[in-house]
């Protein structure tokens, strides 16, 4: 883990100091937006799917994944999204 951290911020000072961007395709901190991302949206599925498990049925499950480009004022990044039958 430490070798890791150590190799993202040796990446993220080298691309910031030759002027690169650090987020799009080849940015040291898109890995990181990118796992944020997915992470917010299990949880938001998480919450969505909650009263399923209480017994108030909709007959609406997980449904796999889809992939989704986001654009935003940092570039753009693809994500993997959560899906339900009912999306």
């Amino acid at each position: 883990m430490k070798e890791q951290e150590s190799a993202l911020k040796k990446k993220v000072l080298d691309q910031f100091l030759s002027g690169e961007n650090l987020f799009g395709k080849n940015g040291a901190l898109s890995p990181i937006l990118k796992e944020f991302l997915e992470e917010s949206l299990q949880a938001e599925m998480d919450e969505h799917l909650r009263d399923e498990d209480k017994g108030w049925s909709s007959g609406n499950k997980r449904n796999g994944k889809g992939t989704k480009t986001v654009k935003s004022n940092v570039g753009e990044v693809t994500i993997d999204t959560p899906e339900d039958r009912h999306s």
